[in-house]
């Protein structure tokens, strides 16, 4: 029989070699469809809850590189999430600095100020990433507890280079060639690119860190036994 687990829902490798653990499947590098598929097929009776971990861009202005955000819901076009109450506590409970509040899901890379700043009107969102809507559409689906906590990686004020935004591999993996070939094509983006690789070694480091906080199964068995 197979022990129960939580769903770990990622974008980036880095970001699933981060959420592994004890009690815990990982689910990455995939997109749209192929992620719904892929999480449904692990969502089984085993199943204790599905998180979505990684970083995510930013929407506050207040909120900068590794700055953490606990969901209380997650919003897309038509779509809106309630995040598990006691999870999102508990998770709260173990990272007390961080902002709980809405994320936005979005099915593209969020690269411009402009459409961040869109994002944020729509749903007062604090940041935005590319799964964890999808992973909360799934919950739903399968009846299961969901939670999300992500760190932003480029504040609201900052737009993503567009070499950074080639190297987002469709397997999770970043393509330094796609990166260098964006570089060649636009060498003037190297200080933002510079700029954004700073940004992204905060997130790391603060990612890790909510990593240990939270606990081989994100908090989520202690909810359960309440």
């Amino acid at each position: 029989m197979t022990a129960p687990f939580v769903l770990v829902v990622t974008g980036m490798e880095f970001e699933a070699r981060i959420a592994a653990g004890p009690h815990c499947r990982v689910v990455h590098g995939l997109r749209g469809i192929s992620l719904e598929q892929g999480v449904s097929a692990l969502a089984s009776r085993e199943c204790m809850g599905i998180v979505s971990f990684g970083v995510a861009g930013g929407l506050d202005p207040a909120l900068a590189p590794g700055d953490i955000v606990i969901a209380d819901r997650v919003c897309a076009d038509g779509e809106r999430y309630d995040a598990d109450v006691s999870w999102t506590r508990a998770m709260h409970a173990a990272i007390a600095h961080a902002r709980v509040g809405t994320i936005a899901g979005a099915d593209q890379p969020v690269l411009t100020v402009a459409d961040k700043r869109s994002l944020r009107q729509a749903f007062g969102a604090l940041c935005v990433d590319m799964e964890s809507h999808l992973a909360a559409r799934m919950a739903a689906a399968c009846r299961l507890p969901f939670a999300a906590c992500r760190v932003v990686i480029d504040p609201a004020g900052r737009a993503v280079p567009a070499a950074a935004a080639a190297g987002m591999g469709e397997d999770g993996k970043t393509d330094v060639g796609a990166v260098l070939g964006g570089l060649l094509r636009a060498p003037w983006e190297l200080p933002a690119l510079l700029r954004l690789a700073g940004d992204a070694a905060a997130a790391r480091g603060a990612l890790r860190a909510a990593r240990l906080a939270l606990g081989d199964e994100f908090g989520l068995r202690e909810v359960m036994k309440q």
